[in-house]
């Protein structure tokens, strides 16, 4: 099992940053909240561009729980 699925499961329901490596090389960085994780893949809601995306767990360089943005 890939570190990064033990990882983000505990976090399945909540929002996470993650920084994150996607099929063509390019890095982006994502606010989402996490609804499931299995078979090597993330499914989540990216709060920043409002819609439903599929992350593979592969790709994820990074992730850590979201502080509070505040104004």
């Amino acid at each position: 099992m890939n570190v990064w699925v033990i990882a983000v499961q505990k976090y399945i329901g909540r929002t996470v940053d993650i920084i994150y490596l996607d099929r063509y090389g390019r890095i982006s960085q994502r606010r989402i909240r996490i609804v499931s994780v299995q078979d090597g893949f993330m499914r989540a809601f990216d709060l920043d561009r409002q819609e439903p995306r599929i992350f593979r767990t592969d790709g994820i360089l990074v992730a850590l729980p979201a502080k509070v943005r505040t104004a």
